[in-house]
This record gives C-alpha cells, structure tokens and sequence, in this order.
C-alpha cells in the first residue's frame, strides 16, 4: 500500500478515528475507580454533587469533576502538650493524643479547613476545663474516667465535621518544679512519720511482751512456793500424823 493510498484512507475515515477518540475520552473522564482507603467529592458547576464511594464509578464528563480526594484511613494528631490548672491550683502540663477518621467528607470539606488544627485546639480548651474540674489526686487516680470524658465530648464538639474520633489518650501527667519539691517534702515527712510510728509501735510491743515475761515469771514463782508450801504442808502432816499413831518414838 502506497503513501498516497495509506493517506486517502485515513482522510475518508477521519470523522470516524476523531469519533472513537473523543468516545475513549468520555469513558475514561466518566469511570472513575476509588480506592479502598478513599472517597472522592465531586462537584457539578462549582457545587457538590456526590460523594464517590471505593470501587467504580460513574460521573457525568465534562460536567462533573473530581474537587477531593479525602483519605478514610484513622489518623493520629501529633502528641500535644497544654498547660491546665487543677482545682487545687496546681500547675500541670498534660500531654495528650488524639485518633480521628473521616467519615463523611462532604462535611470535612464544604465545613472546616484545617482539621488537625481544629482538632487540636478543641482538646487542649477540653482537658483544661476538665482538669480545672478535678484536684491533682483526682486526677492521677481517676484517669481512665477523664479519658472517657474527654473523648466524649472532643466526639460532640467534631460531630458537625463528619469526623469520629477513635481514640483519646492522655499519656502523661507532668507538674511544675515547685509542686514536684512540696509534694517531695509531704512524701519525705509521710515517710519519717510511718518510721515513727513503726518504732513506737516496735517499743510498746517490747513492754508488752517484757510485761508478759515478768508476769510469767511471777506466776511460775508464785506456782513454784506454792507446790512447795503444799509439800511442806503434806510433811508435817505425815509427821504429825505418825507422832499421833506411834508417840513421841516415832
């Protein structure tokens, strides 16, 4: 086949080639496959139109774009620390982590813009308010129950954002330098108190028992002069007796 020959052919089937790419374009701009651990959000005219679930999907080329691609994975916030007050006015510095997934993204996207970061400072103002509720005893003690707090009301304050909170977890507890020196102090004066009493309690137990052992040697004195007047007894008696029987030649 000739140049000129390969040429007509082409120019007497052109509409048709241009047909069938513009019918390949279509059909990749309509099928849209999602990934596993994603949703798409498409927007019609600038506006939302629908939330593509994992799979394959269809949408209207030309007319429909794909605005986001938003990630379902659970996420971890960066570990965070914030300064909150106890109701027994200690200063503590309280470090906390935070587990999130999105589950509605049309909310996520059309709602808020910088998720971690709203996140973020809705846990820090909740554990101070939570913590200003609660003495420093209260807190070391009740932690699990502050947890649950927490991750209660963090779910009702993102609830709007179509984002669940999985996960809430305080990691630690610090005080400050001052608190830390007095609670070392209380701990030094509980522990010399717990000696004391231990050694008063070692000294009257020493009484005791030396009273108990004088006590005893006393009665076994006393049992002791006492078998020994009986058998005194018992002998003057068996003389008397035998003086009686015999006279004075016995």
């Amino acid at each position: 086949m000739t140049e000129e020959q390969i040429l007509n052919l082409l120019s007497s089937n052109l509409l048709y080639l241009l047909l069938a790419a513009l019918l390949i374009i279509v059909i990749l701009r309509a099928v849209k496959i999602v990934p596993q651990s994603e949703q798409y959000v498409v927007e019609r005219f600038g506006r939302l139109h629908a939330v593509l679930k994992p799979g394959i999907n269809m949408i209207v080329p030309f007319l429909d774009k794909v605005a986001h691609r938003i990630s379902i994975l659970e996420r971890q916030l960066p570990n965070a620390n914030q300064d909150a007050i106890t109701k027994d006015n200690v200063l503590v510095q309280v470090e906390t982590s935070v587990f999130y997934r999105i589950i509605q993204p049309e909310k996520t996207v059309y709602r808020i813009r910088d998720v971690d970061g709203a996140i973020s400072t809705t846990v820090a103002g909740i554990v101070r308010a939570e913590i200003g509720k609660m003495d420093l005893d209260e807190v070391q003690s009740n932690r699990n129950e502050l947890i649950a707090t927490i991750k209660t009301l963090v779910e009702d304050a993102v609830d709007n954002w179509g984002i669940e909170v999985t996960r809430a977890e305080i990691l630690d507890v610090d005080l400050d330098q001052a608190t830390r020196d007095a609670m070392l102090q209380q701990l030094n004066a509980e522990r010399a108190r717990r000696a004391q009493v231990t050694e008063a309690e070692g000294q009257k137990r020493a009484v005791e028992l030396n009273a108990d052992a004088e006590l005893y040697a006393a009665e076994q004195n006393a049992k002791a002069r006492r078998v020994e007047a009986d058998a005194e007894a018992y002998a003057t008696g068996v003389v008397a007796a035998a003086i009686q029987a015999n006279g004075l030649e016995a």
